[in-house]
């Protein structure tokens, strides 16, 4: 999802932001998402975006992007981030992941004038921006597989070719459960094929690194766990069962855990309420932990213990680390900042600290660089671009 200062994206909780308290599905801020119709889509080529992408590889624009971009880098970021470079220029776009070849990138954009999300892909200096989707409904959470030849996202479209609607602002800062569901096409946007069929929150999904599996959340059995299933939809087995919200699960290098995010509401007063807000399809983002568990879901376990919203959760290139957003200095601030920590919760470092939001941190595959969602320098409120910068340890 993203959405700016007053609403900061979110990883596939690709849920709609209402005002930002201090959330996330991938999908948040905080922040990714999975789609009932019995026959898959027909098959959609890709459509080349216009006019959204300032500079392309190489080339007098690129340079000039490259050395403003640099100037946004706070002096304390150099500890770990060099050679800033920003991909996109204006609208909202977030939940940006490589390929495993670390040539292109896939994300979510309202570029353009949409409204709500579409699924896009580009190369990784920001140029040759198409769109994958097909233009209906809303996307979020796309992930190459298939040797970066197809792409897995979730998509709104078989409910209501429309936007999905905002919740009322009324109810606070809530991000509305669309009714996602999972799907994949080829990179170039063709063979669209429906892999879920379930016509509730579906999404925040990616693929193993052995290109089998696939771990999501679901709000299927009516409360919104962690499921896996193999790559063409089939094998489909639940991870989580405590309850409160479970999601945004990114399998380790190794393939042998998953990393999320959760809260577990600690009394019955707090459970009704999220049950409450659960049954209208919306949930309060406002706090949530990074948790751990092996791939079959055994030996779940708390690693952070911040308080405030902290989502969007990756891996470092070892698997020794993990790397998230975080508001918990200001929990009722705009200002999400990355940080990485070991397993066991130890050894905290912060990597951001511009004033605004940085999230969906994901290290390419060679682990030289790190890619995120950044609101700096908007020009206008609720602008958020794709940053790319080399990764210092």
């Amino acid at each position: 999802m993203t959405r700016a200062p007053a609403d900061p994206p979110r990883r596939a909780l690709s849920l709609s932001f209402v005002m930002i308290p201090a959330s996330i599905a991938r999908s948040s801020i905080l922040a990714v998402a999975l789609l009932a119709a019995a026959a898959s889509c027909a098959s959609h080529p890709a459509t080349r975006d216009s006019g959204s992408i300032a500079a392309t590889s190489g080339g007098s624009s690129a340079s000039r992007v490259d050395i403003a971009a640099g100037a946004m880098l706070d002096s304390s970021e150099r500890r770990h981030l060099g050679a800033l470079r920003q991909l996109t220029f204006g609208g909202e776009n977030a939940e940006a992941y490589w390929s495993r070849d670390g040539h292109s990138i896939t994300f979510q954009s309202t570029r353009n004038g949409r409204s709500c999300d579409q699924q896009f892909v580009m190369r990784a200096d920001g140029s040759d921006v198409r769109r994958v989707s097909i233009g209906r409904g809303k996307t979020t959470c796309g992930f190459f597989f298939d040797g970066d030849r197809r792409l897995l996202f979730a998509s709104t479209h078989a409910v209501d070719t429309a936007c999905p609607p905002r919740p009322d602002p009324s109810r606070g800062y809530v991000w509305g459960l669309d009714p996602f569901d999972l799907y994949t096409a080829r990179a170039d946007g063709g063979e669209l094929r429906r892999l879920t069929s379930n016509g509730v929150y579906t999404a925040e999904a990616v693929v193993s690194p052995d290109g089998r599996r696939v771990v999501f959340t679901s709000l299927v059995d009516g409360d919104l766990e962690i499921y896996t299933m193999n790559i063409d939809g089939s094998g489909i087995r639940r991870l989580t069962t405590t309850p409160g919200y479970d999601g945004g699960p990114w399998w380790s290098p190794d393939g042998t855990r998953i990393v999320y995010r959760a809260h577990h509401p600690a009394d019955s007063t707090e459970l009704s309420a999220y049950r409450g807000l659960l049954a209208q399809r919306m949930i309060r983002p406002n706090r949530m932990e990074i948790w751990l568990m092996n791939a079959d879901g055994t030996d779940q376990r708390q690693v952070t213990r911040l308080g405030g919203a902290n989502f969007g959760p990756s891996w470092t290139p070892d698997g020794r680390r993990v790397i998230f957003s975080s508001n918990h200095r200001n929990p009722r601030s705009r200002n999400f900042d990355l940080y990485v920590v070991k397993l066991d919760g130890s050894g905290l470092d912060q990597l951001t600290f511009d004033g605004e939001f940085d999230g969906f941190p994901m290290f390419s595959p060679d682990g030289t660089r790190l890619l995120w969602a950044s609101n700096r320098g908007a020009r206008v409120q609720g602008e958020t671009n794709l940053f790319v910068a080399e990764w210092r340890q």
